[in-house]
Parts: structure tokens; sequence; C-alpha cells
């Protein structure tokens, strides 16, 4: 603990210029002495710290020594800023540990560096969510963090849609966040699976120890998943005619299944477009909301569900008189 508190005495001093030993105190949450012997230390280990007395006095550095404990280029302090910063908007609940971790690297970065980085950090922000969504807070994400840590086994129930399922054990290797939503990388039953975290119920620790491997990669065992998966649910394209009017709404709703331009257009005042979506079911479940501002041309799977729906919204609700 010592040497946690001589480095941080170190980056106060390079930060400020002049401080009192009574507010390093209360800074670091100990004694006066203590801080007086900690500047001894300092001074010893050939730190050239000074004390000045009077109204306006306190410890400094001599000289505007300076000492970069961060071992950092300008470029990678720019860019751990720009990473870990916005990163605590994302879900995870280590928001004010990493301000507090980039406010001390903030501290030892030579000065020269400190604009630029400065610069980055309050012109950049991460907004997760898509637009009219909110990004999820699942309750059990610190939870499985902590248990991932402590290389922990898990039981857990997990819902697919029509409740939560039997409870399961898990040895969880790892969490990916997608578009605001988290995952959990687990091998349960002798495979690794993927859960929405969101969908886990009643998680609690189990006796064991996690077996996941010393050299096991989150990253590129997500992107295997993330293929299969794709490769099981072969997008569908959807072609469309859009009213000129409503384009600017679909863009903005829709912006992540347009694909491009289609040469059918139809009547004056509309757009064709061509748009990709996992399944007909997705399709026109998306789509039905535009009702005439939009209308599917192909294929006949998604203009068939749209007439379901059509049918089915007239029985809950009637027609209009």
């Amino acid at each position: 603990m010592r040497a946690d508190r001589l480095v941080a005495i170190l980056m106060v001093l390079q930060a400020r210029g002049r401080v009192t030993a009574e507010d390093l105190a209360e800074r670091l949450e100990v004694s006066p002495r203590t801080i007086h012997r900690d500047l001894e230390a300092l001074s010893a280990a050939g730190v050239p710290v000074v004390a000045q007395r009077g109204r306006r006095g306190g410890w400094s550095l001599i000289g505007g020594y300076r000492t970069d404990l961060s071992g950092l280029t300008e470029e990678e302090a720019r860019a751990l800023f720009l990473v870990a910063g916005p990163a605590a908007a994302t879900g995870v609940d280590v928001a004010p540990a990493a301000h507090s971790a980039l406010r001390k690297l903030l501290a030892a970065l030579p000065a020269h560096y400190r604009p630029a980085v400065e610069r980055d950090r309050a012109g950049v922000h991460v907004d997760p969510a898509g637009w009219w969504q909110r990004a999820e807070q699942p309750a059990h994400l610190a939870a499985l963090r902590e248990a991932i840590g402590a290389g922990a086994l898990l039981w857990m129930r997990y819902d697919h849609g029509d409740g939560p399922g039997p409870r399961r054990l898990v040895d969880p290797h790892g969490l990916v966040q997608k578009a605001g939503v988290w995952y959990l990388l687990a091998r349960t039953e002798g495979e690794l699976r993927t859960f929405r975290v969101s969908r886990i119920h009643d998680l609690g620790t189990a006796p064991g120890g996690s077996e996941r491997p010393a050299d096991f990669d989150v990253a590129a065992a997500w992107e295997r998943s993330r293929a299969a998966f794709q490769h099981r649910e072969e997008p569908l394209t959807v072609t469309v005619r859009v009213r000129q009017t409503a384009l600017r709404t679909v863009r903005v709703v829709l912006r992540d299944r347009l694909v491009g331009r289609a040469e059918d257009a139809g009547a004056p005042g509309w757009m064709g477009m061509r748009m990709r979506f996992p399944s007909v079911l997705a399709a026109a479940a998306m789509l039905s909301g535009f009702a005439g501002d939009l209308e599917v041309v192909s294929p006949e799977a998604v203009r068939v569900r749209l007439r379901q729906i059509g049918a089915r919204l007239v029985d809950a609700y009637g027609q209009e008189s």
C-alpha cells in the first residue's frame, strides 16, 4: 500500500505544483505524520521534493521535475482515453473505477501530452443504444463479470422466450456487448454456447472451478459464434416501394436493414428499395408499422404474412366506421 501512496503523492505534486501535507493527508486518508515520512522516503529515493514555509507554503518538486509514470507515447495515451472513457458507459459497473484510473493516468502524463488528451476526452461520447432504444442494463452483468474473474462455475436458468427453463450448470468464459446488448459465452453440456444476459434468471454460484483455457480468446470465440448464427439464419432480401414523404423516417428507423435502391418504384412519388431481414416473420413485424407508406413487392411470403397481420389487427380493433 505504501508504494501506491508514494506514486499517488508524486502524481499529485506533478499535477498541482505545490500541496500542503494536510491536503495530501486528507486526499490519501492518512495522517500528516505519515505524509511527512512518505515525502522523506521520496527524497531519499532521489525525487527532488522540497518544503516551503509560510502561508503559501507546502511541498513541491524542484525545478518542475517530472517523471512519466505511464510509459505511454502520446498516441497511446490518446487511444487509451478514447477507448477506456466511453467504455464506462457500456453497461459494465466500472464507471467510478474507470474515471478514477483515467484521472490518475492523466496526472501521470507529461504536461505536453495533456492538451491533446483532454481535447479527445472532452470531444468524444459513446451512446451504445440504437435510436428509440435503451442500452440494456442486465441485472446479472456485474455478477457474471465477477464470476469470470474469479474462475467460478454458475447455476442459472435461461429464458428462450417461453419462460425460464430448467436449471443448468455453466462455466462462464467471457462477456460481449453488441449493439447495446450483452451476451455471455459459457461452456455447458460440453459445448460453448451464447446466452443473452438479460434472459438469465436465478443466477447462483456452483461448486468447482472454471476450466476456461488460459489462452481463450473472447473476440475470436464471439466471431465464430456470430458467423455460425448468421450462416444458420441466411438473410432475407425484401424489395419494397416507399412513399417519398416517408423516406426519411424509413431510412432512420430501418437504417441497419437497407441494402440499396431497387428499380421498380411503381407510381410517381415512390422509391424502390432493397432491405435485408433475418426472417419472413422479422421482415413483416418491422415493416407492418409503415402501413400505407410502404409496400412490399417481394418475396410473396412477406406479403402473405403482412396480410395475416392486417387481418388480425382488424379482428382485434374492428374496422373503421
